[in-house]
Formats: structure tokens, sequence, C-alpha cells
């Protein structure tokens, strides 16, 4: 069966009413743009450095040679390159403009 309770504290709300806007409708406040936390560039090279890092396990699947150069060293450079990218691509810093 369904209980019901009451919450043993009051709720608040973000919004705090001043005393002073208590008698008027809404105050108009300017609008802001919306600033996100990463830039345009940041996505692209964060999409770049996904496909770098797929690139790099497709060249360490290669062919059935086990102890090829490309499996065992360039693969693995490819790899961490992509993820030296991503890395700095969650790093940079938005530009200001």
């Amino acid at each position: 069966m369904a209980q019901k309770f009451k919450p043993a504290a009051s709720v608040k709300t973000t919004a705090a009413a001043s005393p002073a806007s208590a008698g008027t409708a809404k105050a108009t406040a300017p609008a802001q743009p919306v600033q996100f936390i990463f830039d345009k560039s940041n996505y692209r090279m964060l999409i770049i450095s996904v496909a770098v890092v797929a690139l790099g396990f497709v060249l360490m699947s290669g062919t059935t040679d086990i102890y090829s150069t490309t499996k065992i060293v360039i693969a693995p450079i490819v790899v961490l390159g992509g993820f030296a990218l991503g890395f700095f691509a969650i790093l940079k810093k938005p530009s200001a403009n």
C-alpha cells in the first residue's frame, strides 16, 4: 500500500523573493548569451581524436602477422597520439570573443 509522508524540513527554492519585488509582476533582467564550456574547435578536435584512436585500433588489428612493425610500434603510437589529442581538446580553453 502507498504510504503518505511529510518532508521533515521545508523545501527551499532557488529564487528568493525579495520584499521590494514582491508587489511587482516580474523583474526584467538583461538577457545574457549562454556560454558553453567547449567551443566548436574543441568538439572538432575531440571528433578527430576519436577517429585517430579508431585508426590506431584498425592498424593494430591488421594482418595475421603478430610481430609486424605496424602492430607493435606504429599502431600504439597512433592510439597514444589520439588520446593526447583528446586530452588537449578537453583542456583547451575556448577563445574569448
